[in-house]
């Protein structure tokens, strides 16, 4: 079981007195059940566990009263092991999207006070796409608004990676050393820190795929591993949503590796299928976006704070949330180039869906400015509270739209980029370039 992030989470949440159930939201296979598992029975005498995907036996434990009394006397009728003790319980529903009147039971949870209760979901975020027995169960049982803390979880990012192959705290305080000072990283720890980047680019942060990799080094082993949970996110399209939007939905997933080889990297229809619309797409696409399978980046009108009030909405990017699973959607060989440094293929989809990666790991919103015939810049993101430029880049060479809003701050309120790529540190004026695996230290 390897560190995660989300551990400091867990432990901040029952600290806190008098906490409410926690809900751990996120994409399929992010590591959500191991890490609340390994949790929860490192911290109470008595856990309780309880998957309703796997054994969907156990929705109809919820089907009647939801008061806590008669919940745990039904549920340990049923799990004859299970062990209720006031204080000293943690109750864990998995799958919870399966069984909405479990989660209608939060709120008596809450108001009791008596057990921990700790919930997952892949899909809570979905709406919209739900069968009329489970949009029926759903309106029955409510959402507990007030009585639940939500928290969202990602598959490892670069920095959980890192802890997964060794890398000391004094490495990373030497990093940060070099980036406060805007200092060149000694080569024997770039060289290194550069190889677990390159890495990283193609197994990603799915917890199954930095296991397998790490364990066998094997590109065929990470491939299978990779392509299972893809097919797992297909099967939660054929599964989830309604008849009529299945196929659809599949094909603007399929779609991607499309959009991103594109020159213009504008998510387009007519790349989903020869003709296609927005209104025929736009509920598929909010569908992959809500199960956290994707994220979009926004043009801006302007390159000005605040970057949401400036964002419009009809025009975007698509990028996988994850870097491994959108390097496993691409050429047969593509992996062993990016092993060998060549991250050039596909007019610079690996670097910017690499980019996207870090940034929603981080929970961060994506931007980009692009106007036609003129200035197309990568990200734009708020960094030190002010409007800055970020672009990834294989090459040392001036970004010429980078250059051109940089030269007139009075007509785009920019004053400094950041270019991260296979290069090391270093400042000209407003520009700080970086190597790509610095992207961590930041936010």
């Amino acid at each position: 079981m390897y560190r995660r992030k989300i551990e400091a989470v867990f432990e901040a949440w029952k600290n806190e007195p008098n906490h409410k159930p926690l809900v751990v939201k996120g994409v399929r296979q992010c590591g959500k059940t191991s890490s609340v598992k390994q949790f929860a029975y490192a911290n109470y005498e008595n856990v309780v566990y309880m998957d309703f995907r796997e054994d969907p036996a156990l929705v109809a434990l919820f089907n009647n009263s939801l008061k806590v009394d008669y919940l745990t006397m039904t549920i340990s009728a049923a799990i004859p092991e299970a062990r209720f003790v006031p204080g000293k319980t943690c109750l864990i529903l998995d799958e919870i999207q399966d069984c909405p009147r479990a989660r209608g039971a939060l709120k008596f949870f809450r108001l009791d006070g008596r057990y921990d209760v700790i919930c997952t979901g892949s899909l809570l975020g979905v709406s919209g796409y739900k069968t009329k027995e489970q949009e029926q169960q759903e309106q029955q049982a409510s959402i507990p608004v007030g009585f639940e803390t939500i928290v969202d979880m990602y598959p490892m990012d670069f920095e959980e990676w890192l802890w997964a192959n060794g890398i000391k705290p004094e490495v990373d305080a030497y990093l940060r050393d070099c980036l406060e000072k805007e200092e060149p990283v000694g080569d024997g720890i770039h060289q290194r820190m550069r190889q677990l980047m390159l890495e990283y680019t193609i197994v990603g942060g799915m917890p199954e795929a930095v296991e397998k990799f790490l364990t066998t080094h094997d590109i065929n082993q990470l491939k299978a591993v990779q392509r299972a949970i893809l097919e797992e996110y297909k099967s939660d399209m054929v599964k989830y949503a309604q008849t009529e939007d299945k196929p659809r939905i599949r094909e603007c997933f399929e779609s991607i590796p499309r959009q991103l080889s594109k020159e213009n990297k504008k998510f387009q229809y007519s790349v989903v299928r020869p003709g296609g619309r927005s209104k025929d797409y736009l509920g598929c696409l909010q569908w992959i976006e809500d199960a956290g399978i994707i994220h979009r980046c926004y043009n801006l009108q302007i390159t000005e704070l605040p970057l949401d009030g400036n964002a419009i909405n009809d025009q975007f990017k698509v990028y996988m949330t994850d870097t491994g699973l959108f390097v496993s959607m691409l050429g047969e060989e593509t992996q062993l180039d990016i092993l060998r440094g060549d991250l050039l293929s596909y007019k610079g989809a690996i670097y910017e869906n690499l980019m996207a990666d870090m940034l929603c790991k981080k929970g961060k919103q994506l931007y980009y400015y692009h106007k036609p015939d003129s200035i197309e810049l990568d990200f734009v993101m708020r960094y030190k509270d002010a409007c800055t430029i970020v672009e990834c880049k294989a090459t040392t060479g001036n970004a010429k739209s980078m250059q051109t809003v940089l030269k007139h701050p009075e007509k785009y309120h920019v004053y400094s980029a950041l270019k991260f790529g296979d290069y090391n540190v270093g400042r000209n004026g407003a520009l700080l370039t970086l190597p790509f695996y610095m992207w961590y230290l930041l936010w």
